[in-house]
């Protein structure tokens, strides 16, 4: 199940094209050729299971001969790899008995039975006693886990190979788990905790199992602009000889960060316009499209009123290459919601920012959460009189 050097894990290509063959924006003649690829890729693969509930969703087409087929050709494998383990458990020693079972995992990930997969992986977990292979158990169950988005099951996965890892284990695999929580966190929306694991990531990258180094990049620089300060964006990303590699084979990607950094929002505005559709149409990002492009557009627009106390509005229109009527119903939106501290002067069509020093929003902080505590004890009192 795990890809060799800049191979994708095939499961988790099939789960990529099985979610654009369901988004509206991908256009028909694209879901011709995802539909047979994954057809394909069920069929090669005997996924009996996978099958019978893309035939239940309409999105594959029922034949009968082909899914006796495949459960006969299951069966039979099945009944070897049995055999197998039940010589190995009577004739040779502890080693080929856990390859056995590990086999007999890797068959049901391979056909796609979720739920068999984990019980034999803990079957195989507990024929192994070095920590690198149950961290390659962890693994394989994280793939399952990323397959159909299982947040628990990935959760309680990465809280296990933490806890492994305190018995002892190797770099490599320290370093490769890293990526799979930042993965995690990118799909729960935490970007910063994923910002910060794929950079201690970056140059030593070797979850070629998850995605390709390309896309890797991708995630890294598009959580690090939402979450990094402008100094360590520019050490940390802008500078970065591994993300400078490859950054230029990814379509806008380099004028979306170096145009922020330089302060070119126009270009800026263009090469996230180009860039919205990659991210749509992510597995993992497209829940929280309409999030990210929130946040990213506060970033922008913070960073241009950084440098002013007052701006008019068509000076800003003309910096950001839109119009007065479109800044000006952005900015509303997001000063309402508290996310730029500004206000506008409609009459004379100026922007006044009035930024609040750190010492008085710690102050109302503190009042805050002490009108919460307060309240919270007046409850307790009056459950304690009850």
């Amino acid at each position: 199940m795990e890809g060799e050097e800049g191979s994708q894990q095939p499961q988790l290509v099939l789960a990529d094209k099985l979610f654009l063959l369901r988004q509206p924006d991908v256009q028909d003649i694209d879901k011709v050729r995802y539909k047979e690829d994954v057809f394909t890729h069920v069929k090669e693969n005997d996924m009996v299971p996978l099958y019978e509930t893309l035939v239940a969703d309409s999105v594959l087409d029922m034949d009968r001969a082909l899914l006796d087929s495949m459960r006969a050709k299951t069966e039979d494998e099945l009944n070897k790899i049995d055999e197998k383990i039940a010589d190995a458990e009577e004739n040779l020693g502890e080693s080929e008995v856990r390859e056995a079972h590990l086999a007999k995992s890797l068959f049901f990930i391979r056909i796609g039975d979720k739920e068999k997969a984990l019980e034999h992986l803990k079957i195989t977990e507990t024929k192994t006693v070095a920590v690198g292979q149950k961290m390659d158990l962890v693994f394989y169950t994280l793939q399952l886990g990323f397959f159909d988005m299982d947040f628990d099951l990935i959760s309680k996965s990465i809280d296990k190979a933490k806890n492994l890892f305190e018995e002892g284990g190797d770099w490599e695999r320290k370093n490769r788990l890293k990526v799979y929580e930042g993965l995690y966190c990118m799909s729960t929306r935490n970007f910063k905790k994923a910002a910060k694991l794929f950079l201690d990531s970056i140059s030593t990258f070797t979850t070629y199992e998850l995605f390709p180094y390309d896309t890797f990049i991708f995630y890294t620089v598009l959580t690090s602009i939402i979450s990094l300060d402008r100094v360590s964006l520019k050490q940390k990303v802008v500078d970065a000889p591994e993300i400078l590699t490859v950054i230029g084979k990814i379509p806008y990607l380099s004028e979306f960060l170096n145009s922020l950094y330089d302060c070119r929002y126009k270009s800026f505005f263009s090469a996230f316009a180009g860039l919205t559709e990659h991210i749509k149409l992510d597995r993992y990002l497209h829940p929280h499209f309409r999030y990210y492009m929130r946040e990213v557009r506060t970033v922008v627009y913070s960073q241009f009123l950084e440098s002013y106390k007052s701006v008019t509005i068509e000076a800003m229109a003309k910096a950001f290459g839109v119009t007065v009527d479109f800044i000006d119903l952005e900015l509303s939106r997001f000063i309402a919601a508290g996310k730029l501290h500004c206000k506008i002067d409609k009459v004379a069509g100026v922007l006044e920012t009035n930024r609040p020093d750190a010492k008085n929003a710690l102050y109302q902080a503190t009042i805050k959460q002490g009108d919460f505590l307060l309240n919270r004890i007046q409850k307790l009192s009056r459950v304690i009189d009850l």
